[in-house]
């Protein structure tokens, strides 16, 4: 599979918002589900939000409410978007697409 391709992380104070973009290249995009992860600095891997084929999200309980996870199979694109950031938040953010895993976009969150 094609590796996704994250931008749009950065340093954003508090309470602040970012988007984060997934490009996918080729015809597949459509038909496979993208999902998002993150890893903080001495900790694993963990989940944030899923969309599926067919639109369906689900989201970490740490971040439902403030995360929102959407795609445009228009465009091959897939999106995180991110209120109301808190220091906790500061990760590498990864875009899976498929079961490929992207390089990820760094994210943190200070004053």
């Amino acid at each position: 599979q094609v590796q996704p391709v994250e931008s749009g992380g950065g340093l954003v104070q508090p309470g602040g918002s970012l988007t984060l973009s997934c490009a996918v290249s080729g015809s597949a995009f459509r038909i496979n589900p993208l999902a998002w992860y993150r890893q903080a600095p001495g900790k694993q891997r963990e989940f944030v939000a899923r969309i599926t084929t067919s639109f369906e999200t689900n989201y970490a309980d740490s971040v439902r409410g403030r995360f929102t996870v959407s795609r445009n199979n228009a465009v091959n694109m897939g999106y995180l978007r991110m209120n109301i950031l808190q220091p906790e938040d500061t990760a590498i953010y990864y875009c899976i697409f498929g079961t490929t895993w992207g390089q990820g976009t760094q994210v943190t969150v200070s004053p």
